[in-house]
């Protein structure tokens, strides 16, 4: 992914909270097949962290993903950007966005690590609903355990972006936060919220 210096989104504990907050991503193998899905992080595993995820035993993509080497990637807030916004101008309009990139290694799962990695994807979304044994009997979920094939993708390089415009006047980035706040569009408020826990791109020390 190309990031220029001023974009690139840094520090571990940054990286980890973005892919856990935005954690469906999208899994590309070499022959270009790619599956949604979601996604734990084990940050701690590894030298730079594990994903765990699993895809439907219907779904072929499964039978070439052992030991292959995958791209995994997550999308967080983005917006377009209206040039209008600007104070300073010449300008044209781009679009701003995160986004963080995943490569490594998968590792197909047995049984016993398969149920440990959908216990903790419904512990990061839902928790309780492992100890509600009406809704999620243990037999069923056994049962529906037999149509999956679980994994995990050990991490080795991991490219992190946050493009917000850090390129531009702190006025420009002032316009485009607030016109981002005010839009009635909720991917722009999604945009604007991340600026502002991010405290980026607001035109002021970060």
């Amino acid at each position: 992914m190309y990031i220029p210096k001023q974009m690139a989104m840094t520090g571990q504990n940054t990286i980890s909270d973005f892919i856990s907050s935005h954690n469906f991503g999208v899994l590309i193998s070499s022959d270009l097949n790619a599956t949604h899905l979601p996604f734990v992080f084990a940050a701690n595993e590894g030298e730079k962290g594990v994903l765990y995820g699993h895809v439907a035993k219907a779904n072929s993509h499964w039978r070439t993903l052992h030991n292959e080497r995958v791209l995994i990637v997550f999308n967080g807030p983005h917006s377009y950007i209206s040039p209008t916004w600007y104070h300073q101008q010449p300008a044209v309009p781009t679009w701003n966005y995160a986004a963080v990139h995943c490569y490594g290694t998968v590792q197909l799962l047995g049984d016993a690590d398969t149920q440990d990695a959908m216990q903790a994807l419904i512990t990061q979304h839902e928790a309780s609903l492992l100890t509600n044994k009406a809704l999620m009997p243990d037999d069923y979920q056994q049962k529906l355990r037999q149509a999956i094939v679980a994994f995990k993708v050990v991490v080795d390089d991991i490219q992190a972006k946050e493009k917000l415009g850090q390129h531009r006047k702190a006025g420009d980035q002032q316009g485009t936060y607030h016109a981002l706040r005010e839009s009635h569009n909720r991917d722009s408020n999604e945009l604007s919220d991340y600026m502002e826990k991010r405290n980026l791109g607001l035109g002021h020390s970060q």
